[in-house]
């Protein structure tokens, strides 16, 4: 397991969705802490807080980034997260249901550094996240935060 505290940003408006992934990492003991936010509006105020004096921005290890969320969809969370210079080293993951090329290729377009269609079952789901988690935290050298 990692040496340090191990940080992850889940923006996901599924309740199901997030109560799985949550229980995923947590049955690996995968991270130290997830953070949760339900729309891409709430994801943007804790990455970017508009008074910076006040509130430190949030740093994740890794944003779990669904595309489909109420008030900011994940495609412009993910435009603001690449074109911040300090923000832009932090991985990013599409986790969504989404089939839509367009979605794909915008996401890639805009500096996505994986994208994976959530599986509909459940066992499948639950091993998908073993799977990112295993990847993306364990196996995968990132930027000292």
């Amino acid at each position: 397991m990692n040496e340090r505290e191990v940080l992850i940003l889940l923006v996901e408006d599924n309740p199901d969705d997030v109560e799985l992934t949550l229980k995923a990492f947590e049955k690996h003991n995968l991270v130290n802490e997830i953070i949760v936010t339900r729309d891409g509006e709430e994801a943007l105020n804790l990455l970017f807080p508009e008074d910076e004096k006040t509130s430190e921005p949030c740093t994740p290890d890794l944003v779990l980034l669904d595309l489909k969320l109420p008030k900011v969809d994940g495609l412009e969370v993910l435009r603001r997260i690449k074109s911040d210079p300090l923000a832009k080293i932090i991985p990013v993951v599409i986790l969504t249901s989404s089939k839509e090329e367009k979605d794909l290729t915008e996401s890639y377009r805009l500096g996505v550094n994986s994208f994976i269609q959530k599986p509909v079952d459940f066992e499948k789901f639950t091993e998908a996240i073993i799977q990112l988690g295993m990847y993306w935290l364990l196996l995968n050298e990132s930027p000292v935060r």
